[in-house]
């Protein structure tokens, strides 16, 4: 039974990946009113065996507008006129959102300012400090 790839930790069966071909809109003169070539991919991904909880709900919010009310992951392509093209892309375009819903974002760890910088920063304001009191000196003068 083939998978699909998604990372080191998930394969999805091809077996949990349900196609339906319908005729596409767009150039094909004749040809596009004779053959069903708009491939619409369908994975339940609320009942799929092959994904943790944890990982089908960063799933279920990563992927919240092709998903239904169901939990099924709706996508659909009709790029080409060729069929096999078409249920190449949106498998591998299922492949990318799977891989970005996924992936872990990493924690950003609060970074202290450098001694360097804080010295900089307070001589600035000694600088603009000592400038508006020459100002205030030259003020009272006249």
């Amino acid at each position: 039974m083939p998978f699909l790839t998604i990372n080191d930790w998930v394969r999805i069966p091809d077996s949990e990946l349900s196609f339906r071909f319908v005729r596409s809109a767009g150039p094909g003169g004749q040809h596009v009113n004779r053959s069903a070539t708009q491939v619409e991919l369908y994975f339940d991904l609320a009942q799929s065996p092959s994904l943790t909880e944890e990982q089908k709900s960063r799933l279920a919010i990563a992927l919240k507008g092709c998903l239904d009310k169901e939990g099924v992951l709706h996508l659909a392509s009709q790029e080409s006129r060729s069929q096999y093209r078409n249920r190449t892309e949106v498998t591998a375009r299922f492949i990318t959102l799977l891989q970005n819903g996924l992936r872990i974002p990493k924690r950003r760890r609060p970074s202290r300012p450098t001694a360097a910088s804080k010295e900089k920063r307070m001589d600035t304001k000694r600088r603009r400090g000592t400038l508006k009191k020459e100002r205030r000196a030259s003020e009272g003068e006249s």
